[in-house]
């Protein structure tokens, strides 16, 4: 090793070649993260023992129509050997689980709403996880219960593996007017549908349709001889169903009321029409004071009106929520080739301009209508803000750290270039953290057919690398120094000897890193953690060894100051006189190899 190192740092075209294989090595690998090689993601998918879908009709969808599509649902699920059980909640939410305490599921209250809780069979038994099970059961079950009813949404929802969101792709838009608002969102919603690996694709907004109000007409019930009140109470009576009497019994304390209301063919309006409602009320006659029987279309008027949707607010302005998970991809890819659309596609309509900023709200778009020259904003939420806080936050992490480190090995050193040194061979390990994460993605596609993302826990890895790689840094400076000022020994020839001295202990603690991170690089969450740390390692002993070395023999602060330099001086020689005098005095016993 030691003859290895004094071989490099001895010729400066060897230096020149372990520069540039460094400096190839680094562009490399921080290529690969733009050119997709290496997939980044906030945290990957996990297996779990349960999902849930999630069924929305029409707004203005009967409970049949919901119970429809449910049950397609299940009959479908009813042949999926790893489903234990299933539970179907008709018009409310599933009991509350981590994913349903941010996607409303406990106000869940609507007839058109539903929600199927499915329970698996335990993860380490089965072969396939969960969310390739929810990956190869989606596009069946839209395909074959999502046009049963029109309007209808189903989601699946995992169990999500990090900070829960609303969804993985959120867009909020915000806007005054709410019809232009109501058009946008559907427009953005089409594109997000078009954006391959987006899935789910829902607008949280109620449909727009035409409903009946029944107006009586209080002319003509006085001239019927009948009472308003009359007219109301039958007109509950039939569709809502009202007590209209009360029972005793012995078994009970209170009164039981009797519950009385038309039957469900009776009263359900076949067409959904204007006729088919007035044919519906002139089956029901009220008797009046004189004793004739008078239909109620004949003093009630029907107006066809529109529906009034819920308006959603925020920060006190109006806004609609658009909502997209992603299909076993990264958020960011899908995310960047949606807005990139958005803004080819709406610019033909709309006035479209970026706002502003450098990392939470750089994606945002406003959008100003040409017609109406309606001001809008397009902002971007859900786990990609989350992705992108907890990438600045971790880079503001590491540049702290890099400054920490620095202005303490400048005040241990008194120099800059020392300091240079440790910091650029601590930043170098990204290179296997990076290459690391290639390396083990090609081998999990093999394997299972999913991708190895850079995630969080892998940054997190990453700084905890810098600390190490340091270490390795500072021993080699240190001992090299220390051989150069104490023993008078040529840098080139300290510099080789400590790295060779050197390079057992670097290695035993690469080693020892290594395979205290084998655990962690088959866990699901923290597996990227692993990973950055094993490859990372590799990367951090190999610069530590073979470049760091080039890196100080090119460094002037390596050598001692001028008085130590004089002192050392001053001792060669006097060692070089000894050996003179011992030659002479022992002409024929010291041999010329051994005058040193």
């Amino acid at each position: 090793m030691e003859k290895l190192i004094y071989y490099i740092i001895s010729h400066p075209r060897n230096k020149w070649i372990v520069t540039g294989i460094v400096i190839l090595s680094m562009i490399g690998a921080v290529m690969m993260i733009p050119t997709k090689l290496v997939l980044a993601k906030m945290l990957p998918g996990k297996s779990a023992n349960t999902f849930t879908i999630y069924v929305d009709t029409a707004t203005d969808a009967s409970i049949n129509a919901t119970k429809k599509v449910s049950a397609c649902i299940v009959d479908y699920l009813k042949h999926e050997r790893e489903i234990t059980d299933m539970e179907v909640y008709l018009g409310q939410g599933a009991p509350l689980d981590y994913a349903g305490l941010v996607k409303g599921s406990a106000f869940k209250a609507l007839k058109n709403q539903a929600e199927i809780a499915i329970n698996l069979t335990d993860k380490h038994g089965r072969d396939e996880p969960s969310y390739m099970m929810v990956h190869r059961m989606r596009p069946e079950i839209q395909k074959a219960c999502g046009s049963l009813s029109p309007h209808t949404t189903i989601k699946f929802i995992e169990m999500p593996s990090g900070p829960p969101t609303l969804a993985t792709i959120v867009i909020e838009l915000y806007g005054k007017d709410d019809t232009v608002l109501r058009q946008t969102a559907q427009r953005v919603a089409s594109v997000l549908g078009e954006t391959e690996g987006l899935v789910d694709i829902d607008i949280m907004q109620d449909d727009l349709y035409t409903k009946f109000d029944l107006v009586p007409d209080k002319e003509k019930i006085i001239r019927s001889g009948l009472s308003v009140d009359q007219v109301n109470q039958i007109i509950y009576l039939a569709f809502k169903g009202m007590p209209v009497a009360v029972k005793n019994t012995r078994n009970q304390q209170d009164q039981i009321p009797i519950f009385v209301r038309l039957n469900d063919d009776t009263r359900i309006i076949a067409f959904g029409s204007k006729d088919s409602l007035t044919n519906k009320l002139s089956s029901l006659k009220l008797m009046n004071k004189m004793g004739m029987m008078v239909p109620l279309n004949e003093i009630i008027t029907i107006s066809p009106v529109t529906s009034s949707p819920t308006i959603f607010r925020k920060n006190l302005k109006n806004m609609v929520t658009i909502t997209a998970e992603c299909d076993m991809v990264s958020q960011v890819y899908p995310l960047l080739d949606a807005r990139d659309k958005m803004i080819e596609q709406l610019s033909l309509d709309y006035n479209i301009t970026k706002v502003p900023g450098i990392t939470t709200y750089m994606f945002d778009l406003n959008l100003v209508d040409k017609k109406s020259n309606t001001p809008m904003l397009l902002r971007w939420d859900g786990e990609m803000k989350v992705s992108l806080d907890t990438f600045r936050d971790l880079g503001g992490a590491f540049i702290a750290a890099l400054v920490l480190m620095f202005l303490l090995i400048v005040v241990y050193y008194k120099s800059f270039v020392l300091s240079g040194i440790v910091l650029i061979g601590s930043f170098l390990s990204i290179i296997g953290v990076i290459v690391g994460h290639w390396v083990t993605d090609k081998i999990q596609l093999y394997f299972t057919d999913t991708h190895f993302f850079l995630t969080a826990t892998s940054l997190i890895g990453f700084i905890s690398l810098m600390g190490i790689s340091a270490r390795s840094s500072l021993l080699l400076i240190d001992f090299s120094r220390s051989l150069i000022a104490d023993h008078c020994m040529e840098k080139k020839q300290a510099i080789a000897i400590a790295t060779a001295t050197r390079a057992k202990p670097i290695l035993l603690t690469a080693v020892a890193i290594i395979l205290g991170s084998l655990l962690l690089a088959t866990d699901p969450i923290f597996g990227g953690l692993g990973i950055a740390l094993i490859f990372g390692s590799i990367a951090a002993t190999l610069v530590s060894l073979f470049f760091i070395p080039v890196l100080m023999d090119n460094a002037d602060a390596m050598m001692p100051d001028s008085g130590t330099r004089k002192l050392c001086e001053e001792e060669k020689n006097s060692w070089c006189i000894l050996g003179d005098n011992i030659r002479a005095l022992f002409p024929h016993k010291i041999e010329e190899d051994d005058t040193e």
